[in-house]
Protein backbone atom coordinates (compact mmCIF):
# COMPACT_ATOMS: atom_id res chain seq x y z
CA UNK A 1 0.00 0.00 0.00
CA UNK A 2 1.01 3.51 -1.21
CA UNK A 3 2.21 5.55 1.62
CA UNK A 4 3.01 9.60 1.95
CA UNK A 5 6.23 11.02 3.49
CA UNK A 6 5.25 10.86 6.85
CA UNK A 7 4.30 7.06 6.43
CA UNK A 8 0.48 7.66 6.70
CA UNK A 9 -1.26 4.92 4.32
CA UNK A 10 -2.83 6.56 1.29
CA UNK A 11 -5.54 4.15 0.75
CA UNK A 12 -7.88 7.12 0.88
CA UNK A 13 -7.15 8.86 -1.60
CA UNK A 14 -8.65 5.98 -4.02
CA UNK A 15 -11.73 7.27 -2.63
CA UNK A 16 -11.97 10.72 -3.60
CA UNK A 17 -14.06 12.34 -6.90
CA UNK A 18 -13.15 16.29 -6.90
CA UNK A 19 -9.99 17.09 -6.94
CA UNK A 20 -9.14 20.21 -6.28
CA UNK A 21 -5.86 21.81 -7.58
CA UNK A 22 -3.41 25.05 -6.48
CA UNK A 23 -1.62 26.07 -9.66
CA UNK A 24 1.56 27.71 -9.23
CA UNK A 25 3.73 25.56 -7.24
CA UNK A 26 1.73 22.82 -6.95
CA UNK A 27 1.12 21.39 -11.04
CA UNK A 28 3.65 23.79 -12.72
CA UNK A 29 6.61 26.78 -11.28
CA UNK A 30 6.86 29.94 -13.62
CA UNK A 31 4.66 28.43 -16.54
CA UNK A 32 6.31 25.08 -16.50
CA UNK A 33 4.48 21.82 -16.17
CA UNK A 34 5.91 19.28 -13.57
CA UNK A 35 6.68 15.57 -15.34
CA UNK A 36 2.87 13.09 -15.19
CA UNK A 37 0.63 16.21 -14.65
CA UNK A 38 -1.16 15.68 -18.06
CA UNK A 39 -0.89 11.81 -17.23
CA UNK A 40 -3.21 12.59 -14.09
CA UNK A 41 -5.37 15.16 -14.91
CA UNK A 42 -6.11 12.17 -17.81
CA UNK A 43 -6.89 9.38 -15.07
CA UNK A 44 -9.03 11.59 -12.71
CA UNK A 45 -11.34 11.74 -16.40
CA UNK A 46 -10.94 8.74 -16.84
CA UNK A 47 -11.98 7.43 -13.63
CA UNK A 48 -15.37 9.49 -13.34
CA UNK A 49 -13.37 12.20 -11.24
CA UNK A 50 -13.21 15.69 -12.07
CA UNK A 51 -10.38 18.50 -11.64
CA UNK A 52 -10.65 22.21 -10.51
CA UNK A 53 -8.08 24.64 -10.80
CA UNK A 54 -8.35 27.19 -7.58
CA UNK A 55 -6.41 29.87 -7.46
CA UNK A 56 -5.09 32.70 -5.41
CA UNK A 57 -3.56 34.30 -8.26
CA UNK A 58 -5.59 36.98 -9.46
CA UNK A 59 -3.19 38.96 -11.99
CA UNK A 60 -4.41 36.73 -15.20
CA UNK A 61 -7.67 36.24 -16.49
CA UNK A 62 -9.61 33.19 -16.85
CA UNK A 63 -9.29 33.13 -20.48
CA UNK A 64 -5.66 33.56 -20.34
CA UNK A 65 -5.75 30.47 -17.66
CA UNK A 66 -7.37 28.39 -19.97
CA UNK A 67 -5.39 29.14 -23.07
CA UNK A 68 -2.13 28.63 -21.02
CA UNK A 69 -3.74 25.23 -19.78
CA UNK A 70 -5.50 24.21 -23.42
CA UNK A 71 -1.50 25.28 -24.80
CA UNK A 72 -0.38 22.41 -22.38
CA UNK A 73 -2.52 19.99 -23.73
CA UNK A 74 -4.54 20.07 -20.34
CA UNK A 75 -7.82 19.80 -21.24
CA UNK A 76 -9.74 22.32 -19.49
CA UNK A 77 -12.60 25.41 -20.26
CA UNK A 78 -13.49 28.01 -18.00
CA UNK A 79 -16.28 25.80 -15.62
CA UNK A 80 -13.05 23.90 -14.32
CA UNK A 81 -12.07 27.12 -12.51
CA UNK A 82 -12.33 28.58 -9.21
CA UNK A 83 -10.19 32.03 -9.19
CA UNK A 84 -9.79 34.64 -6.52
CA UNK A 85 -10.78 37.21 -8.85
CA UNK A 86 -13.93 35.06 -9.76
CA UNK A 87 -15.06 35.13 -5.90
CA UNK A 88 -13.65 38.77 -5.41
CA UNK A 89 -16.41 39.95 -7.99
CA UNK A 90 -19.48 37.87 -6.49
CA UNK A 91 -18.35 39.04 -3.33
CA UNK A 92 -18.02 42.67 -3.98
CA UNK A 93 -21.08 42.48 -6.33
CA UNK A 94 -23.68 40.96 -3.40
CA UNK A 95 -22.34 43.38 -0.85
CA UNK A 96 -21.75 46.80 -2.99
CA UNK A 97 -24.21 46.37 -6.38
CA UNK A 98 -23.24 48.87 -8.82
CA UNK A 99 -21.33 51.32 -5.96
CA UNK A 100 -17.90 52.36 -7.45
CA UNK A 101 -15.23 50.32 -6.33
CA UNK A 102 -11.17 51.06 -6.34
CA UNK A 103 -8.97 48.49 -7.63
CA UNK A 104 -5.35 47.72 -8.28
CA UNK A 105 -4.70 45.01 -10.47
CA UNK A 106 -3.76 44.15 -13.24
CA UNK A 107 -5.67 44.98 -16.60
CA UNK A 108 -6.78 41.62 -17.24
CA UNK A 109 -8.09 41.06 -13.70
CA UNK A 110 -9.86 44.32 -14.21
CA UNK A 111 -11.74 43.67 -17.43
CA UNK A 112 -12.72 40.46 -16.07
CA UNK A 113 -14.13 42.07 -12.79
CA UNK A 114 -15.71 44.87 -14.93
CA UNK A 115 -17.35 41.72 -16.74
CA UNK A 116 -18.87 41.15 -13.37
CA UNK A 117 -20.94 44.34 -13.74
CA UNK A 118 -18.79 45.63 -10.83
CA UNK A 119 -18.68 49.47 -11.49
CA UNK A 120 -14.97 50.15 -10.86
CA UNK A 121 -12.26 52.95 -10.82
CA UNK A 122 -8.65 52.58 -11.17
CA UNK A 123 -8.43 56.82 -10.33
CA UNK A 124 -8.38 58.50 -6.93
CA UNK A 125 -11.69 59.02 -5.87
CA UNK A 126 -13.36 59.28 -2.36
CA UNK A 127 -16.57 58.62 -3.61
CA UNK A 128 -15.98 54.57 -3.75
CA UNK A 129 -17.86 52.37 -1.77
CA UNK A 130 -14.99 50.19 -1.34
CA UNK A 131 -11.13 49.02 -2.16
CA UNK A 132 -9.74 46.22 -3.78
CA UNK A 133 -6.06 45.37 -4.06
CA UNK A 134 -5.08 42.48 -6.04
CA UNK A 135 -1.85 40.34 -7.17
CA UNK A 136 -0.33 43.07 -9.61
CA UNK A 137 2.31 41.97 -11.82
CA UNK A 138 1.93 45.60 -13.63
CA UNK A 139 2.53 47.26 -10.35
CA UNK A 140 4.63 51.18 -9.70
CA UNK A 141 5.25 53.14 -7.25
CA UNK A 142 2.64 55.45 -8.94
CA UNK A 143 -0.09 53.37 -8.34
CA UNK A 144 1.47 52.43 -5.08
CA UNK A 145 1.12 55.94 -4.19
CA UNK A 146 -2.09 56.52 -5.25
CA UNK A 147 -3.90 53.26 -3.16
CA UNK A 148 -2.34 54.47 -0.32
CA UNK A 149 -3.72 57.74 -1.11
CA UNK A 150 -6.76 56.09 -1.21
CA UNK A 151 -6.65 53.99 1.80
CA UNK A 152 -5.19 56.75 4.06
CA UNK A 153 -8.43 58.98 2.80
CA UNK A 154 -11.05 56.67 2.62
CA UNK A 155 -12.96 54.89 5.95
CA UNK A 156 -14.42 52.38 3.41
CA UNK A 157 -14.12 48.55 3.15
CA UNK A 158 -11.00 47.58 1.83
CA UNK A 159 -9.92 44.06 0.10
CA UNK A 160 -7.42 41.56 -0.89
CA UNK A 161 -7.73 38.72 -3.54
CA UNK A 162 -5.47 36.62 -1.82
CA UNK A 163 -3.08 36.64 1.21
CA UNK A 164 -0.04 35.11 -0.57
CA UNK A 165 3.37 36.49 0.43
CA UNK A 166 5.33 34.89 -2.31
CA UNK A 167 4.57 33.48 -6.00
CA UNK A 168 7.23 30.55 -7.14
CA UNK A 169 8.94 31.73 -9.52
CA UNK A 170 11.93 30.20 -12.04
CA UNK A 171 14.32 31.08 -9.63
CA UNK A 172 12.66 31.51 -6.11
CA UNK A 173 10.31 33.61 -5.23
CA UNK A 174 8.71 37.11 -6.00
CA UNK A 175 5.88 39.03 -3.99
CA UNK A 176 2.43 38.57 -4.09
CA UNK A 177 -0.12 39.71 -2.65
CA UNK A 178 0.09 39.53 0.77
CA UNK A 179 3.58 41.33 0.77
CA UNK A 180 1.81 44.20 -0.95
CA UNK A 181 -0.58 44.79 1.04
CA UNK A 182 2.18 44.20 4.39
CA UNK A 183 3.71 47.34 2.43
CA UNK A 184 0.35 48.83 2.76
CA UNK A 185 -0.36 48.40 6.11
CA UNK A 186 3.22 49.72 7.32
CA UNK A 187 2.40 53.23 5.14
CA UNK A 188 -1.43 53.32 6.38
CA UNK A 189 -1.88 51.66 9.08
CA UNK A 190 -4.97 49.33 7.22
CA UNK A 191 -5.28 45.68 6.58
CA UNK A 192 -7.63 44.02 4.15
CA UNK A 193 -10.13 41.35 4.63
CA UNK A 194 -8.93 38.65 2.48
CA UNK A 195 -10.92 36.88 0.07
CA UNK A 196 -9.19 34.05 -1.57
CA UNK A 197 -7.58 30.87 0.32
CA UNK A 198 -7.17 30.52 3.30
CA UNK A 199 -10.99 31.44 3.35
CA UNK A 200 -13.39 28.25 2.55
CA UNK A 201 -15.24 30.27 0.19
CA UNK A 202 -13.60 28.87 -2.84
CA UNK A 203 -14.03 25.15 -1.57
CA UNK A 204 -17.58 25.37 -0.32
CA UNK A 205 -18.50 26.72 -4.54
CA UNK A 206 -16.75 24.12 -6.19
CA UNK A 207 -17.95 21.33 -3.85
CA UNK A 208 -21.62 22.73 -4.34
CA UNK A 209 -21.25 23.67 -8.44
CA UNK A 210 -19.77 19.76 -8.76
CA UNK A 211 -22.39 18.17 -7.07
CA UNK A 212 -20.00 15.97 -5.21
CA UNK A 213 -19.68 15.57 -1.20
CA UNK A 214 -17.30 16.95 1.57
CA UNK A 215 -15.88 13.05 1.53
CA UNK A 216 -15.18 12.91 -1.91
CA UNK A 217 -12.94 16.38 -2.18
CA UNK A 218 -9.65 16.55 -1.96
CA UNK A 219 -7.90 19.88 -1.87
CA UNK A 220 -4.28 19.64 -3.14
CA UNK A 221 -1.40 22.64 -2.83
CA UNK A 222 2.19 23.57 -1.89
CA UNK A 223 1.29 26.63 0.67
CA UNK A 224 -0.47 25.35 4.10
CA UNK A 225 -1.57 28.73 5.08
CA UNK A 226 -3.52 29.22 2.05
CA UNK A 227 -4.06 26.16 0.06
CA UNK A 228 -4.24 23.19 3.00
CA UNK A 229 -5.80 25.90 5.40
CA UNK A 230 -9.02 25.94 3.28
CA UNK A 231 -9.54 22.63 3.19
CA UNK A 232 -9.31 22.78 6.93
CA UNK A 233 -11.62 25.55 7.12
CA UNK A 234 -14.14 23.90 4.77
CA UNK A 235 -14.16 20.45 6.63
CA UNK A 236 -12.30 18.47 3.05
CA UNK A 237 -9.55 15.74 3.15
CA UNK A 238 -5.91 17.83 1.94
CA UNK A 239 -2.73 17.04 0.15
CA UNK A 240 0.29 19.18 0.59
CA UNK A 241 3.05 18.93 -1.97
CA UNK A 242 6.44 20.14 -1.61
CA UNK A 243 7.13 21.18 -4.72
CA UNK A 244 6.73 24.99 -4.77
CA UNK A 245 6.57 27.11 -1.36
CA UNK A 246 5.58 25.27 1.43
CA UNK A 247 8.57 22.57 3.25
CA UNK A 248 8.23 19.84 6.35
CA UNK A 249 9.09 22.60 8.99
CA UNK A 250 5.76 24.49 8.00
CA UNK A 251 3.58 21.94 9.51
CA UNK A 252 4.87 22.15 13.26
CA UNK A 253 5.64 26.15 12.71
CA UNK A 254 2.26 27.30 11.12
CA UNK A 255 0.33 24.93 13.10
CA UNK A 256 -1.86 23.50 10.11
CA UNK A 257 -2.35 20.24 9.69
CA UNK A 258 -2.47 18.47 5.86
CA UNK A 259 -4.30 14.99 5.65
CA UNK A 260 -1.53 13.77 3.62
CA UNK A 261 2.08 15.11 2.12
CA UNK A 262 3.73 14.14 -1.09
CA UNK A 263 6.90 15.41 -2.16
CA UNK A 264 5.35 16.37 -5.34
CA UNK A 265 1.48 15.86 -7.24
CA UNK A 266 2.83 13.37 -10.24
CA UNK A 267 3.46 10.93 -7.45
CA UNK A 268 -0.75 10.77 -7.03
CA UNK A 269 -0.76 8.86 -10.45
CA UNK A 270 0.54 5.36 -8.36
CA UNK A 271 -2.21 6.24 -6.09
CA UNK A 272 -5.25 6.26 -8.28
Amino acid sequence: MQKDVNGKSLSGIKNKKLFLFDMDGTIYIDGKLFDGVKDLFEKIAATGGKYVFITNNSSKSLEERVAYLNGTGIAATSGDFMTSTMAAAEILRDKFGKGKIYVQATKSCVKELIGYGLNLTEEYDESVSAILVGYDTELTYEKMKRTCKMLTNTNVPYYATNPDWVCPVDFGYAPDCGSMCFTYEKATGKTPTFIGKPTRFMIDVCVKKYGFTKEQTLVIGDRLYTDIASGVNAGVDTLFVLSGEGTLRDIETLGVKPTFVLNCVSELNDVL
